[in-house]
């Protein structure tokens, strides 16, 4: 990597990750004043343009690839509209040995003044556990089960390559078109529909603003600049903000600064569980860079170095923290970023480019927590792709992971995704497979079978607070045979399954009701089609998702019984 690389990548692996209450503040203000005057859609559209026109900005002094969630890299925005801190967890993030989040007496003195005496009882939290039943609440509280959207928003998703073709102005034209096209004589939900759409143009509207904002900044910057490097520089970097997102990118620096925009806008929106993903980034830069190459305005060099700015762009961003025990316990910056390199093009051919081989450069030298990578490796890629990724691995940075993009892809087809929108798919966070930019593929949390087995070994009673919480299932020590064990295991786990997927499907509503995701729908098919949000069931595919742990365990557990006690 060249100086201003190591530089940039120096400033990002050294800033201290800090806790900055501007979002909450921001959120909280126009909240306390337009709470109640539009529908939630448009509500949350307007509360999303808000903080593109207020945030603080920022563009670093090597900086290529502009824009920060926060006031400064690795200062971390909060969302009390999905869950508030207490004081008490501000004070535990600052503090705590491993990963702490550093948080100023400004921080705390603004949510203890004016963020938690707004938010509390009104967070989606809040809602969630004053309504969802006292059978779940008990049963969470034991620990058979984790839930993530009583953290974060609905996540794990991965955009796809729209963007790089189709600019803000597209999306409002088919926003508009979508309007005109609805029949409010026969369609009862047109009117629901109507606000939707509406929600959704202006949130194309508030990301425009926040480009503007950024170009504008790089041109005063330019203006004072003496450095000529740097002037030019930066009068590109305006003028690439003053392009993209308003309309498609137009060269490779463009696409750049076009992704890293919408990046921003969902992670601004709301705080998804886990953070977006890009996709294939090598197959959507490649037709710039391959064009831009061709007509001589870019060279090899300076396309790695723009694409290594990018890279850092990531790192800036630590994963939001949690509340309450999962602010004490969870301790990783991480959020699980996630770029897929490699595998097939919608016409089934190979997928490998140019600007495959150098993100893996990229990934080699960056060598920072994020983003990560994998390989899609198909039995059409060529060799020289897998020994290039392997050169990175043996390292022992355990990345780029490896998966088989012919077995995704069969998987996806499965599960009902065209072959076409299955190829375009891959893997994402950590790790899940998916149709990228067309399907809510949304994480619940995780399903804890080694404690759902104790269940089975007490009758049903809870080993730890002794509460019934499972059925009764007979006393383990008349089970004559292994399968009568087993029975019973499965009476309990269907039992909590039960539970934890009646709790969902209200959390779900919950979201899809008080905290749509406007701007993410605009980039998800078919939201705007259908005139429905992302958390609505407006993309083309809606999955829903239980992670099983303790899988390991059960085995060793269930092995270990049969033989000793029953054989």
């Amino acid at each position: 990597m060249n100086e201003r690389i190591e530089r940039l990548r120096t400033e990002s692996f050294e800033a201290p990750v800090t806790l900055d209450h501007e979002r909450a503040e921001i959120i909280t203000d126009f909240y306390r004043e337009n709470n109640g005057k539009y529908s939630v859609p448009v509500t949350r559209a307007l509360a999303f343009r808000t903080l593109c026109e207020k945030k603080s900005i920022y563009i670093g002094k090597d900086e290529l690839v502009v824009g920060e969630r926060g006031p400064l890299p690795k200062c971390v925005s909060t969302y009390p509209e999905l869950n508030c801190h207490s004081l008490e967890d501000l004070e535990i993030l600052d503090t705590r040995d491993k990963n702490p989040y550093r948080v100023s007496e400004k921080c705390k003195e603004v949510y203890r003044d004016k963020v938690i005496p707004y938010w509390r009882g009104r967070t989606m939290r809040d809602r969630i556990f004053a309504d969802i039943g006292e059978e779940w609440k008990n049963t969470y509280a034991a620990g058979y089960f984790t839930e993530f959207m009583e953290q974060r928003a609905p996540g794990h998703t991965t955009l796809d390559g729209k963007f790089y073709s189709k600019g803000m102005e597209d999306f409002k034209k088919e926003i508009a078109e979508a309007i005109s096209s609805l029949d409010f004589k026969n369609d009862p939900e047109a009117t629901k529909r109507r606000e939707q759409l509406k929600a959704m143009d202006i949130a194309c509207d508030a990301v425009i603003i926040f480009a503007e904002r950024h170009a504008d900044l790089a041109s005063r910057m330019a203006a004072s600049e003496s450095d000529p490097a740097r002037k030019k520089e930066l009068e590109k970097i305006a003028s690439n903000c003053r392009r993209v997102p308003r309309r498609a990118p137009g060269d490779f620096w463009e696409a750049l600064q076009m992704y890293w925009f919408m990046h921003l806008g969902t992670i601004t929106e709301l705080n998804g569980w886990d953070a977006m993903n890009p996709g294939h980034l090598d197959r959507y830069f490649y037709p710039f860079y391959a064009r831009e190459l061709e007509n001589g305005t870019l060279s090899r060099e300076w396309a790695k170095e723009l694409l290594s700015a990018f890279w850092i762009k990531f790192n800036n961003h630590p994963a939001p923290p949690k509340v309450g025990v999962t602010a004490a316990e969870s301790g990783t910056y991480n959020d699980f970023t996630n770029i897929n390199l490699g595998g097939l093009l919608k016409d089934g051919t190979d997928g490998v480019n140019e600007i495959s081989y150098m993100m893996l450069e990229v990934l080699d030298e960056i060598h920072l927590l994020q983003p990560q990578a994998n390989i899609q490796l198909s039995r059409k890629n060529p060799d020289r792709f897998l020994k290039a990724a392997l050169r990175v691995i043996r390292k022992g940075y355990g990345y780029p992971s490896i998966f088989n993009a012919d077995t995704v892809i069969e998987q996806m087809i499965r599960a009902g995704k065209s072959v076409e929108d299955a190829r375009e798919g891959g893997t994402s966070g950590c790790v899940e497979t998916g149709a990228f930019g067309k399907e809510a593929y949304i994480l619940t949390g995780y399903l804890n079978t080694p404690k759902i087995f104790e269940l089975a070994l007490n009758n049903g009673i809870d080993p730890v607070s002794g509460k019934r919480i499972g059925p009764e299932t007979g006393d383990p020590s008349r089970f004559r045979t292994f399968d009568d064990l087993y029975g019973a295991f499965e009476k309990q786990l269907n039992h909590i399954v039960e539970i934890k997927v009646k709790g969902n499907q209200f959390i779900e509503r919950m979201y899809a009701d008080y905290a749509p995701a406007v701007f993410l729908s605009v980039l998800t098919d078919d939201c705007i089609k259908k005139g429905r949000d992302y958390n609505d069931g407006g993309p083309r595919y809606n999955t829903n998702y239980i992670q099983c742990v303790g899988i390991g365990t059960m085995t060793d557990s269930l092995s270990a019984l049969k033989k000793h006690v029953f054989e």
